[in-house]
């Protein structure tokens, strides 16, 4: 007997909506995965394209670090120099994947970006408004699958693309490397691929919850603006900043931009003691040094303050 909308529990009624409406935001901007797989297959391709010197380059860190175990009783600079130029060549072995995540991770915030200035500005000024609010979807649930792409379903694709692109880079160098004569042992041991795996998909989330605040404000602009909404996210800003600077002299206000722009990392990974190094150049995954950080609080505070702005607003403004 099939159950009717009537018998469905009440969670139930409040998670399919979401649901749907999350399916139906991926539907309508398959940039989420189409942007990812782009840049994947570019760095698949160059990787390729270079692989014609992988032996090579194999074979002068195998000559190198050969060179440095003779070294034994030379002088300390002489030495300093040696070390240098075998880690040298160690880092350019671990390049590639290191672009993969890189470029895949700075993809996923442009388009977060863009995104969520057009999340709720789009569907006024298509007049689509009329038609999803004919629908028995409230407000919050359409705000809050709108915010779920960029914050929740684009780091997960992204983490799923770069995991199977360095997946791929590592069978297909293991493959040239084993058809050249030398043992592929050589290029994972230069891999600490434990941590690597267990970054990306950490790091992105770190990146998502130190955002939240950005995603928030730019998901209000979007639901406020008339038009030119990138201009309304940015102006206020830039005013604030360069007044500052005119008038006190201080750069205060474009130093928290910066930091809340550019050091997630630096709150969710710390150094410690060892020779192992993450791919983002901090030492470990460190999440109760992320979770103490009294910025990440308070950054939380502000999305929820700005998604209920954003809520109020598409239950009051009128199509564009």
């Amino acid at each position: 007997m099939t159950a009717t909308t009537s018998d469905m529990p009440a969670g139930q009624h409040r998670v399919r909506p979401f649901y749907w409406s999350v399916r139906r935001e991926i539907w309508e901007n398959r940039g989420v995965y189409l942007a990812p797989l782009g840049v994947a297959a570019v760095v698949l391709l160059g990787v390729v394209v270079a692989m014609r010197h992988l032996t090579d380059q194999v074979r002068h860190y195998l000559a190198l670090s050969a060179d440095l175990q003779a070294s034994a009783g030379i002088a300390p600079a002489a030495l300093a120099l040696k070390k240098l130029a075998v880690a040298k060549a160690a880092g350019g072995l671990a390049f590639p994947y290191g672009v993969a995540a890189s470029g895949l991770m700075l993809t996923a915030m442009v388009f977060a970006v863009f995104y969520s200035l057009a999340a709720l500005h789009a569907e006024r000024r298509e007049r689509s408004i009329l038609f999803w609010k004919s629908l028995p979807v409230s407000d919050l649930t359409t705000v809050l699958s709108k915010a779920a792409i960029p914050l929740l379903v684009l780091p997960v694709v992204t983490a799923a693309i770069a995991l199977a692109t360095q997946a791929i880079l590592l069978a297909a160098e293991t493959a040239v490397l084993a058809a050249g004569g030398i043992d592929p042992a050589v290029l994972w041991d230069r891999l600490d691929l434990a941590a690597m795996w267990t970054s990306i998909p950490y790091g992105l989330a770190v990146l998502a919850l130190w955002h939240a605040p950005l995603i928030g404000w730019l998901m209000l602009v979007s639901a406020w603006a008339k038009r030119m909404a990138i201009l309304w996210a940015l102006g206020p800003v830039a005013a604030v900043c360069l007044f500052e600077r005119l008038a006190l002299g201080t750069t205060r206000a474009w130093d928290f931009v910066i930091h809340r722009l550019a050091s997630g990392f630096s709150v969710g990974f710390t150094a410690a003691p060892g020779p192992h190094r993450s791919m983002y150049g901090a030492e470990r995954i460190d999440p109760v040094h992320l979770l103490a950080n009294p910025g990440l609080w308070g950054g939380l505070v502000v999305f929820a303050a700005c998604l209920a702005g954003c809520v109020w607003l598409r239950r009051t403004r009128d199509p564009l």
